[in-house]
């Protein structure tokens, strides 16, 4: 399989990032072909611009990755959860990246998801304790990520995966994180 892997995460060393390189490990080991993208560490620009809604694409940064997304069996996508959202950078990203008439596009019929037949799995990471955001928020992600973007392209074999309170966490807890990565990519891979 062809997986393309992105993370929206700034800081160099964090927990996001030991998830994301477990994930492409775990990947190469099993023989798949990644792409990965590390949106902040290739200073990806965010901003959809006017002239860019209704154009075509002419970044060619942003035609790579659109190209790199279609061709792509599966998506594995690594982000804190600011706010209930991805960071303001993977925002921009969705907004550039999986546009319409590129990942989607509107028909008589409705809408037409071009990422059929392809799995997604998002892993994200939070410092509020599980059962308080529950309470207080439910899980405004798991809506995000499977219904608004990967269900509305067309992708039904989705999985999401909270690791959650970081701050709270041990380095044990951590490591035995890790290890339901490497176990969660290598059954949906």
């Amino acid at each position: 399989m062809n997986v393309y892997v992105i993370i929206g995460h700034q800081r160099q060393g964090s927990f996001c990032h030991a998830i994301a390189q477990t994930a492409v490990e775990q990947l190469k080991t099993a023989g798949h072909e990644v792409v990965y993208h590390d949106l902040y560490a290739e200073d990806f620009d965010p901003v959809l611009r006017h002239e860019e809604i209704d154009g075509e694409v002419t970044d060619p940064v942003v035609k790579r990755h659109i190209a790199e997304v279609l061709a792509a069996d599966g998506y594995v996508v690594v982000h804190p959860n600011w706010w209930g959202q991805p960071p303001a950078m993977l925002r921009g990203w969705q907004d550039r990246v999986l546009r319409q008439g590129s990942v989607y596009r509107f028909t008589e019929e409705g809408v037409i998801g071009m990422l059929k037949g392809k799995s997604a799995v998002v892993f994200t990471t939070s410092n509020t304790p599980r059962e308080v955001e529950q309470a207080a928020f439910g899980d405004p992600l798991e809506n995000l990520w499977k219904t608004c973007v990967f269900g509305f392209c067309g992708v039904e074999d989705f999985y999401r995966r909270n690791f959650e309170s970081i701050i709270m966490s041990t380095p044990e807890e951590r490591k035995q994180w890790l290890t339901e990565v490497r176990a969660t990519i290598k059954e949906r891979f």
